[in-house]
């Protein structure tokens, strides 16, 4: 019997092929900024490094089948595949809203001291993008990277140390780290400072226009990835200098 990670695996690749971008060469071959000034990186975790997509699928996938509402593991990663790929949008315009209203951050902090009073032990059954370790590891030599994330600091640290990245990151930034998060620029400007890095010699990557937005008000350049929960168009729209399919096609943009 073929394992549901194997089924799971066939309906993420079937998906990805059609949704990459049309736009791809072009956009690299009209770079809007110097590639040889940039010095620093800065990477979003959730739907830039981590597959959140696909973790969501799974973990719904596996429900539906749970609950019998179908037999066919292909039909239920299907339809949990289109209900993660329905909420991304709304997902995105509920984070844009808790930030509008000043909630993201305290939102955030006060989950995980919830959680560390309670002692939850975490159950997430992370995902890294294919290709990432090695992207990484490629830029490494070239670059400094560092983490700009949402997320609290035990569940970044947690990510991280689960695939062994964490060598490959001189900062981060998680948050704990400012009073103030993405789309603000506290935390890319905490990093540059601590990296010793100017605005116009950073790049922040990421998916969501959050990000975007985030580095745009710390003077950065941006490219924004469509492998997570931001469409082409509401990145462009927060600004993105490059949108690229996948955060791995950055050595075809840098190297």
């Amino acid at each position: 019997m073929i394992a549901l990670k194997d089924r799971h695996d066939k309906i993420k690749s079937m998906f990805a092929e059609n949704t990459r971008s049309p736009h791809h060469g072009e956009e690299i071959a009209h770079l809007p900024f110097d590639r040889a000034q940039i010095r620093l990186l800065c990477f979003d975790v959730d739907g830039t490094l981590r597959d959140t997509d696909d973790e969501m699928t799974h973990m719904l996938g596996g429900l539906l089948l749970k609950l019998r509402l179908t037999r066919s593991a292909d039909k239920a990663f299907q339809l949990a595949r289109r209900v993660v790929l329905g909420l991304e949008d709304p997902l995105t315009f509920l984070y844009s809203l808790l930030d509008r209203f000043g909630l993201d951050a305290p939102l955030v902090r006060l989950m995980g001291r919830l959680r560390r009073r309670a002692k939850i032990k975490r159950h997430t059954r992370h995902l890294l993008i294919q290709g990432t370790k090695e992207m990484l590891s490629q830029l490494q030599p070239h670059f400094q990277l560092a983490i700009v994330s949402v997320r609290d600091a035990d569940s970044t640290q947690e990510f991280l140390e689960r695939f062994d990245l964490l060598s490959f990151f001189s900062v981060v930034a998680t948050a704990q780290t400012c009073e103030k998060m993405k789309p603000y620029p506290d935390a890319l400007l905490w990093v540059m400072q601590s990296t010793g890095v100017s605005p116009r010699q950073c790049l922040m990557i990421g998916d969501t226009a959050v990000d975007i937005k985030a580095g745009k008000a710390a003077g950065c350049k941006t490219v924004g990835v469509l492998c997570g929960f931001g469409n082409k168009d509401e990145l462009l729209r927060a600004g993105a200098d490059v949108i690229l399919p996948k955060t791995t096609d950055l050595l075809g943009l840098l190297i």
